[in-house]
């Protein structure tokens, strides 16, 4: 049975030549889980936003969002609060309400839902995601993992019949994600929920997903089965460069026909057709710069006078001209500690060193002329004004000398751009500083493949330059392509440190997929290009018989 039905839809923001959605025709049957995936800017977060009415964008739309058979504009405000499901890219942008159970109930109260029900639905979906626990914490308390977990459970006890998910995944770290995606597959399979979900990290839902669409300039460039779909993606690099990392090592390595989508499959087309003599690749040497740009001794830091410790006695040293990753969970510590390098928080015992000089001997803002810049997490806290032009014109940004283009952004309002366009506009305005010391929250975040690929070219750049990186991220895979060395942060400190080689093969969640993928079989190998230059140097197994 048809949930969703969009026809010749178009849609084009004011005061734009070009519209970001053109002319798509798609179709959902009730239980289908399907994923969107696209460049950034290529338009999926504003059709998921036409599919939810409350949160249409304003603009020019052309065609027809059919649910259920049933014009989108013309269904009852209460059917369609509660019947199509939304869950944001942001967790704190989503939550309403102070306590966890007041946003359980947050919903169905305003749906004018019986007491007597509203206890029962909220018991029922507390106990179905394991969130009884914290039932009565504040919001405030809990990790990013939790809240996105809370917003799905308050959207959810509304009794949607179809879940719309804007890269819900994208501020969580590893194990969370895999908690969150594993919570979906749940829904999927025990409720028949319909759901459509963007996302831009592809290795874990591409493998459960039951369609695949992929929206290139605003059209949708191929829909249908997952591994159909990646077939015919053979020999488009920017698309398949996306895909999960068995399907990208197979067509690395010139295969033809269907692909692996899973670690274990891909783990079994590697053993099953390529000999293993030898293990690993050439070990390349890296020696830590003595200078240093970033030095942490002994630092303490809590919010509160009585609340608990943030930073626990931080011991790390970063070299000048390092590319340097933070790893670790939600609320590790890591985004704390970045903040504190920036002299945005005051830890109560301890030094922090810039370039050998203590935060408090650089006077008057000396420390953000041509020394230290932050790009937050939350890029939209340094945006100003209403064209991206005024942006950057306001901080003196060349957008000539930039190492990627943002040309065609220039006349947009900053809040119109998708959550990857807003990074790079904000990276712009960062760089207009001329930093020595880069410190990045999460940059990659709504970025898609290629993006990363760019930005990893924008950071090799700017070490060529002089400039050292400290990045705190959450995806592995792009800290293992641009990382000199990576650390692993948890209770607030430090517990591992080393090259990307080291650090992923040792990691067993905090990992890439080719690392899982080929463990075992060939050793250090941790991106595809490293795994498929195993696969040719040991060739193919000759045929049994």
């Amino acid at each position: 049975m048809e949930i969703l039905a969009v026809e010749n839809l178009t849609f084009t923001y004011p005061k734009c030549e070009a519209p970001a959605v053109r002319d798509v025709t798609l179709a959902l049957e009730k239980g289908e889980f399907a994923v969107l995936c696209g460049a950034t800017g290529s338009g999926k977060s504003t059709l998921l936003r036409m599919l939810k009415r409350e949160l249409t964008p304003l603009g020019e739309r052309t065609g027809r969002i059919l649910f259920c058979g049933q014009e989108l504009s013309e269904l009852a405000d209460r059917e369609s609060a509660a019947k199509i499901g939304f869950v944001m890219q942001q967790p704190e942008q989503q939550i309403v309400t102070d306590k966890v159970w007041h946003e359980l109930a947050f919903g169905l109260e305003n749906l004018g839902v019986p007491q007597s029900e509203i206890a029962r639905r909220t018991a029922e979906m507390a106990s179905y995601f394991g969130i009884g626990d914290w039932y009565d914490r504040d919001v405030a308390e809990l990790s990013g993992g939790q809240k996105q977990l809370l917003n799905l459970a308050a959207v959810l006890v509304m009794q949607p019949d179809i879940l719309i998910l804007d890269e819900p995944t994208a501020q969580l770290d590893p194990i969370a994600a895999s908690d969150f995606i594993a919570a979906l597959k749940r829904l999927n399979q025990d409720m028949s929920l319909t759901m459509i979900m963007a996302e831009h990290r592809l290795e874990e839902v591409v493998p459960i997903c039951d369609r695949l669409m992929i929206m290139e300039q605003g059209r949708l460039a191929a829909n249908g089965a997952p591994e159909e779909v990646i077939t015919q993606l053979r020999g488009r690099e920017e698309l398949l460069r996306g895909m999960p990392a068995a399907a990208r090592l197979y067509a690395e390595l010139g295969e033809s026909g269907s692909c692996p989508l899973t670690v274990r499959a891909g783990r079994r087309y590697i053993e099953e057709n390529y000999r293993n003599d030898v293990r690993s690749l050439p070990a390349e040497d890296y020696t830590v710069p003595e200078e240093k740009a970033l030095t942490l001794s002994g630092v303490w830091f809590r919010y509160g006078r009585y609340s608990r410790d943030i930073i626990k006695g931080l011991e790390l040293g970063i070299g000048a001209g390092e590319i340097f990753c933070i790893l670790g969970g939600n609320g590790s510590g890591k985004t704390t500690t970045l903040n504190a390098a920036a002299g945005l928080l005051k830890p109560y015992k301890g030094t922090i060193r810039v370039f050998g000089k203590k935060l408090k001997e650089y006077r008057n803002r000396s420390l953000y002329r041509e020394c230290l810049a932050l790009l937050p997490q939350d890029v939209q806290t340094t945006f100003l004004h209403n064209t991206v032009r005024e942006e950057l014109d306001e901080c003196g940004a060349d957008v000539k000398a930039l190492p990627y283009d943002i040309s065609h952004l220039m006349d947009k309002h900053p809040y119109d751009l998708s959550g990857g366009e807003q990074q790079l506009v904000a990276l712009a305005k960062v760089l207009a500083s001329k930093p020595r010391l880069l410190l990045l929250d999460e940059p990659t975040k709504g970025l898609d493949a290629n993006a990363k690929a760019d930005m990893t070219a924008i950071l090799r750049s700017l070490k060529a330059s002089g400039v050292t990186t400290v990045i705190v991220t959450h995806d592995v895979e792009f800290a293992a392509e641009c990382a000199d060395r990576c650390a692993m942060f948890f209770g607030g400190q430090v517990v591992s440190v080393g090259t990307p080689r080291e650090f992923f093969s040792c990691s067993s969640f905090y990992t890439t997929a080719v690392s899982r993928m080929t463990r075992g079989f060939y050793e250090g190998a941790v991106t595809a290009a490293q795994a498929a230059e195993l696969c040719r140097r040991n060739g193919k197994k000759e045929a049994a018989g």
